[in-house]
C-alpha cells in the first residue's frame, strides 16, 4: 500500500521512532540525511537506531540519535544461535515506537521491524525478499536513483520536509598515535570486497610514483602484500574506523575505488575522486556534486554525469589510467596552495 497524504501516525503524537539500518558502511551514511530530516521534524522524539555493531562508532556524537539498538548478527549463527538470539528479539520486543523506518529493506530488516511492535512499520518499494509483505505502508522510490534519494523519499512519504542543505552528520574521527598530518598527504584507498573493484599492486605503485614528491598515505583492508615506495605511508589494516574518518577529513585528496570509505569521504570533503570500474555512478557514485568519478577512462564531475541513459560497460582501472588522475590532483592541490584557501581540517 502506497503513502501519499493520509498516513496513521500524526508527527504531533510521535514519542519513538525506530530507524532499522543495520548495514554496511556506505548504507548507514547514506541514511544520515534521511535521519536528520525526520529528527528535525520530531526534535521532541526518541529515535533509536538498529545497526550492526561494527558500525557503532559511525553514529558516535549523531545529535539525531538518541539510543542504538545492536543487531549482532554474527552471533546468531552455529549451535549457539538459539541461545543469544532468544534474548536479543526479548529486548527487540519491547522497543514498541510509534513508528519503525526500514530502511534495509530486506527480510530480516523488515522481521526486526514486525519484532519491535511499531504502530507503523514504513519502507521501500525496492524492497527485497519479499520485505514489502510486512510493511504497513510504503513509500514509492526509483530503484535506479541514488540510495541517498531513495531512503529520502522514505522520509517525504511519511510527511516529512526535506531541506535543501542536507546533513550527514559524521564524527570528527580520532587521531593516529604517531602519524603527523604535516606534510600534507594524498589519501589512497585502493581496497574493496568486490575483487574487480581493487586497484592492482602496479597501479597503487603508479600512483605513488607519479605524485612524488607528495605523500600518499594507503589505507583499507588489504588482503595482500604492499611494498609502498619512499613516498608512500601503508597504513593498510592498521586504523580504527575512527581513525580512517580523521585521516579523510586530514587530507588534502581521497583517490578511492566505489567503497564504503569513499561515501564517508563524499560526505565530508569535495576533494575527492572515485573509481568506479563496474558499478553504475549515478546509482552508487558520491553524493556530491563538486566530487569526481573515473568511468571507462573519462574523468568528470558528478554535476556533469548523464541523467538518463545506459552508460558504457565498465572496464578495470590500469595502470596507464593512473597519469590523468594524477594531472587532477596536481591541478586541484595548487589550487588549495592558493592564499586563503582552506584546505583539511590540518591546516
Amino acid at each position: 500500500m502506497f503513502c501519499s497524504e493520509h498516513c496513521y501516525v500524526l508527527n504531533s503524537e510521535i514519542k519513538s521512532i525506530l530507524i532499522i539500518k543495520p548495514s554496511s558502511l556506505g548504507d548507514v551514511v547514506h541514511t544520515l540525511p534521511a535521519v536528520a530530516a525526520i529528527r528535525e521534524a520530531n526534535p521532541a522524539a526518541e529515535i533509536t537506531w538498529v545497526i550492526n555493531p561494527e558500525w557503532t562508532t559511525l553514529l558516535r556524537g549523531n545529535p539525531d540519535i538518541d539510543h542504538v539498538h545492536i543487531f549482532p548478527r554474527g552471533e546468531f549463527r552455529g549451535l549457539s544461535a538459539p541461545r543469544n538470539l532468544l534474548p536479543w528479539l526479548r529486548k527487540t520486543k519491547m522497543l514498541r515506537p510509534d513508528v519503525a523506518f526500514d530502511f534495509q529493506g530486506l527480510i530480516r530488516s523488515a522481521l526486526i521491524g514486525r519484532v519491535s511492535r511499531p504502530r507503523e512499520l514504513w519502507g521501500i518499494s525496492d524492497g527485497r525478499e519479499g520485505s514489502r509483505l510486512f510493511y504497513h505502508r510504503v513509500a514509492k522510490v526509483d530503484r535506479r536513483a541514488h540510495a541517498v534519494d531513495r531512503y529520502l523519499k522514505l522520509a517525504e512519504a511519511f510527511g516529512i520536509a526535506i531541506p535543501k542543505q542536507l546533513r550527514f552528520p559524521l564524527p570528527t574521527g580520532d587521531a593516529l598515535p604517531r602519524f603527523d598530518a604535516h606534510p600534507p598527504f594524498v589519501l589512497l584507498h585502493p581496497f574493496a570486497r568486490g575483487a574487480r573493484k581493487s586497484l592492482s599492486n602496479a597501479v597503487i605503485e603508479n600512483f605513488c610514483r607519479m605524485l612524488a614528491p607528495i605523500r600518499v598515505v594507503l589505507v583499507g583492508n588489504a588482503r595482500r602484500r604492499i611494498t609502498p615506495l619512499d613516498n608512500c605511508v601503508n597504513l593498510a589494516n592498521q586504523t580504527t574506523l575512527l581513525q580512517l574518518i580523521w585521516l579523510i577529513r586530514a587530507a588534502r585528496f581521497t583517490i578511492s575505488v566505489d567503497s564504503g570509505p569513499m561515501h564517508i569521504a563524499a560526505a565530508v570533503t569535495s576533494q575527492l575522486l572515485s573509481i568506479h570500474t563496474w558499478s553504475d555512478p549515478r546509482r552508487v557514485g558520491p553524493y556530491n556534486p563538486d566530487a569526481w568519478i573515473w568511468k571507462n577512462g573519462k574523468l568528470l564531475q558528478v554535476r556533469n554525469l548523464p541523467s538518463a541513459g545506459q552508460l558504457k560497460k565498465g572496464r578495470g582501472f590500469a595502470p596507464e589510467d593512473v597519469g590523468p588522475v594524477v594531472q587532477l590532483v596536481r591541478e586541484a592541490w595548487e589550487e588549495m596552495e592558493r592564499p586563503g584557501v582552506r584546505r583539511t581540517i590540518a591546516d
